[in-house]
């Protein structure tokens, strides 16, 4: 058992980044907000192929970072499963079904220019 750790913006978003990438999101993107915003520091953007794997990723995300962290997510949007915010405080997940995705179209939003793809 791991102890848990201090949690610090980039301590998150490489845990999400991990989390995301384990359970097989696609497209992950994650821009930096700061400066930007005052919602967090970062942000990060996923798909995930159906609404199944889109809820199973927020929920198996969420509890990683809880376990890890002690940090409780607020999340929202996991009973429909087309579009799932995860808020971690300082690193704020969105993960969408490719088509829901694609409709809102964050990235474009948030990072004018190139998508810093990962």
């Amino acid at each position: 058992m791991s102890a848990v750790q201090t949690a610090t913006s980039e301590s998150l978003l490489a845990a999400v980044l991990k989390s995301l990438d384990d359970d097989k999101g696609e497209d992950i993107v994650q821009i930096n907000l700061r400066g930007k915003s005052e919602m967090g520091d970062y942000m990060v953007i996923a798909s995930g192929r159906s609404t199944r794997q889109v809820v199973a990723m927020a929920e198996k995300l969420a509890d990683r970072i809880k376990h890890d962290f002690g940090v409780i997510s607020k999340t929202e949007g996991k009973e429909t499963g087309d579009w799932v915010l995860i808020d971690t405080g300082d690193v704020i997940v969105h993960i969408f079904r490719p088509e829901v995705r694609e409709f809102y179209q964050l990235e474009k939003m948030w990072q004018p220019g190139t998508a810093a793809a990962r």
